[in-house]
């Protein structure tokens, strides 16, 4: 494992890109109305990104072990589509949806990633409870997220604040970012407290729990990027790109 220790110029150009990212988002995220196509919500995103001075980061972007690469700037994962959901001028939100809103941006050369999960119109009590847990998850990591603790902390804060009431996607995870858009370390959403990488000021990750109604077995589409709840539960997700300091965590990417 390769942890990328930021220096003061790549966080200073880190923190700009995030203030972008997070006004961006927060901006598309207000358009996932009744009616609208996840197409025009990407489209929205991109040209918004663009205007910025940013370089969309998941467009073109190609996994290890994916044979094509990723064909839009958003990913917007609807209901039971946990992340990875490719937007499609078919796929039009309706009243009583969630959706995950997922967002990389490059700028200066330099990447932040960022996603928030959102009501489409009026939801669900358990929707809505669904939404408020997973932010507050994401919450809880963030502040486990101090130096001289270790990533297994982060997971550990995660899966005791979840207590079994929803499926923890196991598969996913938080991660590294900075020079790329994924780097070392992995901070999976549950674990030990005490174990795995230990946190140094100027590390910058991506902390990003994924939670299901259901249970926490996922499938993965065709298309080599959708992953579904395997029991058709509705899923949502939160991600911050965080700062490692001397103390309090910083949120890079907080309006």
């Amino acid at each position: 494992m390769s942890v990328i220790i930021k220096t003061q110029k790549q966080i200073d150009i880190i923190r700009e890109g995030g203030k972008i990212l997070a006004k961006v988002l927060a901006k598309t995220a207000k358009k996932a109305q009744p009616g609208i196509s996840t197409l025009e919500l990407d489209k929205y995103a991109h040209d918004l990104i663009k205007a910025e001075g940013g370089i969309p980061a998941f467009l073109h972007y190609k996994p290890e072990g994916v044979s094509v690469a990723y064909p839009a700037s958003l990913c917007v994962s609807a209901n039971n589509t946990i992340v990875h959901g490719i937007p499609s001028k078919n796929q039009i939100l309706k009243e009583g949806d969630i959706v995950s809103i997922d967002l990389g941006v490059k700028y200066k050369g330099l990447f932040t990633d960022h996603a928030v999960t959102v009501a489409v119109g009026k939801i669900s009590k358990k929707d809505k409870q669904l939404i408020e847990d997973t932010r507050k998850a994401m919450e809880v990591g963030i502040a486990a997220a101090r130096p001289g603790n270790t990533v297994g902390d982060i997971g550990h804060a995660i899966e005791s604040f979840v207590n079994r009431r929803y499926g923890i996607v196991r598969e996913l995870s938080g991660h590294g970012v900075g020079v790329k858009i994924h780097e070392d370390p992995y901070i999976p959403n549950y674990g030990k407290a005490g174990k795995g990488q230990k946190l140094i000021p100027g590390m910058i990750i991506a902390i990003e729990p994924m939670l299901n109604l259901g249970s926490d077995h996922i499938i993965s589409m065709d298309d080599q990027y959708t992953i579904k709840t395997a029991d058709g539960s509705r899923s949502a997700h939160f991600e911050h790109t965080v700062l490692i300091t001397d103390g309090d965590p910083e949120i890079l990417t907080a309006i």
